[in-house]
């Protein structure tokens, strides 16, 4: 008799748990909303402002024999100017919606998760909240991921493509007046053109190199540890030991992922000079070591830190049936090293 009351104090508890996340869940829902419809309002008035901006833009382009080039130069910045709010307020509200979208998910989920039986709702919610946390911490380690891509876009491509337009006008307006200036203004432009190519280029590489897929796990890596060398003030250097072979490919993505993710910790947080990451493929087990000589910090604080991108890999390797470890002190770096089983391509 005392054990069902204890179990039907532990289901009872766990319901209250449940309904208290609901609830959270539908209040940040609905301040989530608040704000996108305030946004909208913004959006639509800066869209106006813009509509009015590019009506003045094109009536001076009419006129540019008569206007001075000061004043011509106003116009295109004003009009730039407004571009670059509008972006700005749709990426804002892009990523608002994203939010609301997650929220009604995870709602939907605590929904269905209350309205089950209350025999039955120690163990579902027991079961339902690991997988709801998994599920949660992966799409929050995703969303970041697309926030951070979001914001590189919006600095580089996004931007330089407007500056490109409004050269590309000025441009042909100087052919007729002054032919030397719109070379020189053609001249900038192409040299614009290629360095922001080439982030294109580095963008899709970190969304998802081709030559994982096409070389394999070894050469892929060595691949993006020179590039972010190139790119970056931090001497990375990458050593493979053991027997370089193919691997099932949900593994090489894995390994990658992490690789990527502590390298670019290494890089955003721990005001490291070097980064030394080792990839020991042996027979039976595939072992990485990436090791920084940053700021470091307290292991068990590292341990219960928020890092989404620490905790997924971690979760990731013991899924696949591997271990995580993380050694660290405070002015002496930090050392992460994980593996999985190695399972080759058959």
């Amino acid at each position: 008799m005392t054990n069902e009351l204890e179990a039907a104090s532990s289901s009872g508890g766990a319901g209250l748990d449940l309904q208290v996340e609901l609830e959270d869940t539908q209040r940040a829902l609905r301040e989530v909303t608040l704000m996108i419809e305030q946004s909208q309002g913004e959006l639509a008035k800066i869209s106006q402002r813009n509509a009015a901006i590019t009506t003045h833009l094109q009536q001076a382009q009419g006129q540019v024999n008569k206007l001075p080039p000061e004043e011509l130069r106003m116009v295109y910045d004003s009009a730039l100017d407004a571009q670059q709010r509008l972006l700005v307020m749709r990426g804002q509200l892009e990523k608002l919606q994203n939010d609301k979208n997650h929220l009604e998910k995870l709602k939907a989920v605590l929904e269905r998760l209350n309205s089950q039986t209350s025999g039955a709702i120690t163990a579902n919610v027991a079961a339902g909240k690991g997988k709801m946390a998994s599920v949660e911490m992966l799409v929050n380690a995703q969303e970041s991921e697309r926030q951070r891509l979001s914001r590189q876009m919006h600095d580089g491509p996004a931007q330089a493509l407007s500056n490109f337009i409004l050269q590309t006008e000025i441009a042909m307006r100087l052919l007729e007046v002054d032919p030397a200036q719109a070379r020189e203004e053609l001249s900038n432009l192409k040299v614009a053109a290629m360095g922001t190519f080439q982030k294109v280029r580095n963008f899709i590489f970190e969304l998802r190199p081709m030559m994982l897929d096409d070389l394999g796990l070894a050469p892929t890596i060595r691949k993006y540890a020179d590039a972010f060398r190139e790119q970056t003030s931090l001497d990375v250097s990458v050593t493979v030991t053991g027997t370089e072979r193919r691997l099932e490919p949900y593994i090489e993505v894995m390994i990658f992922r992490a690789i990527q993710e502590l390298i670019g910790n290494a890089s955003r947080h721990s005001q490291a000079t070097t980064v030394k990451a080792l990839l020991d493929m042996g027979d039976q087990l595939v072992r990485v070591t990436v090791d920084d000589n940053g700021k470091g910090a307290d292991s068990e604080i590292l341990d219960q830190s928020g890092s989404l991108g620490l905790k997924l890999i971690k979760e990731r390797a013991e899924m696949l049936g591997g271990t995580f470890e993380i050694d660290s002190a405070v002015g002496k770096g930090t050392r992460v090293v994980f593996s999985v089983p190695a399972r080759n391509v058959t």
